[in-house]
C-alpha cells in the first residue's frame, strides 16, 4: 500500500492515495445502511472494515461442525422487520428472506409452566389468561393501543432527536391525556408496569424478560420502553430471522450497496481521522494510505474508539473528552452455541415451538439477577436468553438436528480464564437440562464466547457489551453518547457518529447509520452552509473552551 505518510496536520491540499465523496469507517449494519443512503443520493462511497467480514455483529459462521450455521452474535430481528430505514431499502430484492418459528417466545418458570408469545393474538391471549383469566382482555387492549401508535412511535424512537414531525404525528393519533399516559407508561420500571396492568405472572414475565434484552432490570426507570416495545413487536411481527443465517441481512445490505457503485474493503482498518481547520478531510488506514473525503466521514465505531483512538486529543473540545470519561458500557456477555443431535427435549413441549426462550426466572429471580449485575457480581442463577435456530429456520442445520445458542449478561471488568468460563457455561447448560432432561446428551459440540472473545472477534463489542453503551436513561436521547444534541453530528465539521453509541442506540434497526447519512446530506445540501453554522454554534455552546 506504500510508505506510511505523516498525518499529524493535513491541509486541504493533502496528497491522497484515493478520493471519494464519503468514507464510512466500519461495515457493521449501521455503516452499510449509511453507505447505502449516501450512494442512493449519488455519492461516491468507500467503506473500510477492519475485520475480514461485513456486518459487524450481524454475522453467520459454522462455529461447531460443517453444515451447522450459527449466528455468531445477534440472531433475531424484530426491529429490522419494522424499521422504516431497513424496510425502505427493500432488501428482499437483494436476497433477504425472513423466517419465523411456530411461536415467537416462551418464558419458562422454575416449575416448567411457560408464558408463550405468538403472532396469533388469540393464542397469546390464551397463554396469558392461563395465569389469570382477567389478563387476556388487558393484553388485547394493549395490542390495540400498539396498533394505533406504532408507526409514529417507531418514527419518533428512531429519528434524529428531537423527532418533531414524528411526535406531531403521534399527538395527532392520541388525545393529550392518552399521550401523557403513554409517556408515563414508557418511563416506568417494567415490573411496576406489569403489576399495574396485569394480575398473573405470565404477561408480567413476558414484559420483564423482554426488558432484559437490554441491560435494564425490572426495577429500572424506563425499562418499560424495551419490555413493552419488544413484546408488542413480537405480537405484531414476531422475532424473524434471515433465511440461512443473520449474515443474510448483512450480505443483502452489501449487495445492494455494490449495485450502487460503492466499494467495501474488508481487512483494512482505519487508524486516524484526518482533521484540519475543524473539518474532517478523510482518513488514514493501517498501511499509511490516505483517503480524502470530499464531503463526509462517517464512523460506525463506538464513541470512545472514535474520540480517543481515531482523533488526536487536541482536535477535540476538552469538555467532550472529560464527559467521555463517564461513558458507560452495557453489561458484558457470555454466549454458547450448540450443535445438537436433535431438538431440545423440553419437559413442557410447548416451549419447543418458540424461537426465543427465556429461562427460568420468576419476577423475584429476575430482580436478583439484575441486582447482582448492578453490584458487579457474577449471577448465581443467570437468566438465559436461548435461541432455537433450526426450529425457526430449517436451513440452519442437517435434517433432524438443531442449532441452538444461549447467552447471559455478566458484569463488566470480570476476569475470565478458560476454566472459569467453562464452569460458568456448564452452569448455563445445567439450567437448560433441568427443564429439558437429556439436553446435554444431545450436544454434539459447543462453542463458547466470553466477553474478551467477543471483543477480539468484533472490536465494536467492547468488553462483550452488545448494545454500544448502556440503555439507561442517563445515556439515552440527548445524553448519548455524552450530554449533547442527540444527533449524529460531532464537534468536527463533516464527521458523523454512525454507530450504536449514538442515538437511538443498540439493536439492528439501522437508525444510527441512517441518521448520520441524513446529517451528512443536510450538511452538503442547498442549505448546507447554514446547517454547518448551526451545528458549530450548538457545539460551541455545549463545549466552550
Amino acid at each position: 500500500m506504500g510508505t506510511p505518510k505523516a498525518v499529524g496536520d493535513p491541509g486541504s491540499d493533502m496528497a491522497a492515495d484515493d478520493t471519494v465523496d464519503a468514507v464510512v469507517i466500519g461495515a457493521g449494519h449501521n455503516g452499510l445502511v449509511a453507505a447505502n443512503l449516501l450512494a442512493d443520493a449519488g455519492w461516491d462511497v468507500l467503506v473500510l472494515e477492519a475485520t475480514p467480514y461485513v456486518g459487524g455483529a450481524v454475522r453467520t459462521a459454522e462455529l461447531t461442525e460443517p453444515g451447522f450455521r450459527h449466528d455468531v452474535f445477534s440472531a433475531f430481528y424484530p426491529l429490522s422487520a419494522v424499521s422504516p430505514v431497513i424496510r425502505g431499502l427493500t432488501l428482499e430484492r437483494y436476497g433477504l428472506r425472513w423466517r419465523h418459528a411456530p411461536a415467537v417466545l416462551a418464558h419458562v418458570l422454575p416449575d416448567d409452566r411457560a408464558a408463550l408469545l405468538h403472532r396469533d393474538l388469540e393464542a397469546t391471549i390464551a397463554s396469558v389468561s392461563a395465569f389469570d383469566a382477567r389478563d387476556g382482555e388487558v393484553w388485547r387492549n394493549q395490542f390495540d393501543q400498539w396498533q394505533r401508535v406504532k408507526e409514529p412511535l417507531l418514527d419518533a424512537l428512531l429519528s434524529p432527536f428531537p423527532p418533531v414531525r414524528a411526535a406531531a404525528r403521534l399527538l395527532r393519533t392520541l388525545t393529550v391525556a392518552e399521550a401523557l399516559r403513554l409517556a408515563r407508561m414508557l418511563a416506568m420500571p417494567v415490573r411496576a408496569l406489569g403489576t399495574e396492568l396485569y394480575h398473573g405472572d405470565g404477561a408480567r414475565l413476558l414484559l420483564a424478560g423482554n426488558a432484559l434484552h437490554s441491560d435494564l432490570g425490572p426495577d429500572a426507570t424506563g425499562s418499560s420502553v424495551f419490555g413493552w416495545l419488544l413484546t408488542m413487536l413480537g405480537q405484531d411481527v414476531g422475532f424473524p430471522v434471515p433465511e440461512g443465517g443473520a449474515g443474510g441481512l448483512a450480505d443483502a445490505l452489501a449487495t445492494r450497496l455494490k449495485t450502487r457503485g460503492a466499494r467495501v474493503e474488508c481487512s483494512r482498518a482505519v487508524t486516524r481521522v484526518l482533521v484540519a481547520g475543524g473539518r474532517a478531510l478523510g482518513v488514514c488506514d493501517e498501511h499509511g494510505s490516505l483517503i480524502r473525503a470530499r464531503r463526509a466521514v462517517l464512523a460506525d465505531v463506538p464513541a470512545p474508539t472514535l474520540y480517543r483512538e481515531l482523533i488526536t486529543p487536541e482536535r477535540l473540545p476538552s469538555r467532550l473528552l472529560s464527559d467521555l470519561e463517564g461513558f458507560q458500557w452495557d453489561d458484558a456477555t457470555v454466549k454458547v452455541d450448540w450443535a445438537l443431535s436433535g431438538p431440545i427435549p423440553w419437559s413442557n413441549p410447548e416451549v419447543g415451538r418458540a424461537g426465543t426462550v427465556h429461562l427460568d426466572s420468576d419476577l423475584e429471580g429476575l430482580a436478583r439477577y439484575s441486582a447482582e449485575l448492578s453490584s458487579g457480581q457474577v449471577p448465581v442463577e443467570p437468566m438465559l436468553i436461548l435461541g432455537q435456530m433450526t426450529t425457526t429456520d430449517t436451513t440452519r442445520s442437517p435434517e433432524g438436528t438443531e442449532v441452538a445458542w444461549a447467552y447471559t449478561h455478566v458484569p463488566q471488568g470480570v476476569e475470565w480464564d478458560r476454566d472459569r468460563l467453562r464452569r460458568f457455561v456448564d452452569r448455563m447448560e445445567h439450567i437448560v437440562e433441568r427443564h429439558a432432561p437429556g439436553f446435554t446428551g444431545r450436544i454434539r459440540r459447543r462453542h463458547v464466547l466470553g466477553p474478551a472473545d467477543m471483543h477480539r472477534w468484533q472490536p465494536s463489542l467492547v468488553g462483550g457489551a452488545i448494545n454500544g453503551g448502556t440503555a439507561a436513561l442517563h445515556q439515552q436521547l440527548i445524553f448519548r453518547p455524552v450530554p449533547g444534541l442527540g444527533r449524529a453530528d460531532t464537534p468536527i465539521d463533516r464527521l458523523y457518529l454512525a454507530s450504536a453509541s449514538a442515538h437511538p442506540g443498540g439493536a439492528v434497526h439501522g437508525a444510527p447509520g441512517a441518521n448520520a447519512a441524513k446529517a451528512a446530506l443536510a450538511r452538503t445540501g442547498l442549505a448546507g452552509a447554514a446547517y454547518g453554522r448551526l451545528m458549530r454554534s450548538a457545539h460551541a455552546a455545549l463545549y466552550p473552551e
